[in-house]
């Protein structure tokens, strides 16, 4: 089952804020979530129904709705600012 992603604006504009070699890695995570979903190391996050993973000192938090397939990119950057 290959899962569609969508991302959110506020996600679109933090990705294009990322620099090389960082871009890179982030770009390939969050596609690789179109096979996996829940890769290894994938945290669900606590008093919401969303998960993160991380690359390097940045995270990706993100929705997944298996019934119609989607992964929902809600946010992502830096570890320091991810969560505000």
């Amino acid at each position: 089952m290959v899962y569609s992603i969508l991302f959110s604006r506020n996600a679109v504009k933090e990705l294009e804020k990322i620099n090389e070699p960082f871009y890179t890695g982030v770009k390939n995570a969050i596609a690789a979530l179109s096979i996996n979903p829940r890769p290894a190391g994938f945290k669900k996050l606590k008093g919401r129904n969303s998960y993160r993973i991380r690359i390097g000192s940045y995270r990706v938090i993100y929705d997944i709705i298996d019934n119609e397939l989607i992964v929902d990119v809600i946010t992502l950057g830096h570890r320091k600012d991810v969560y505000d």
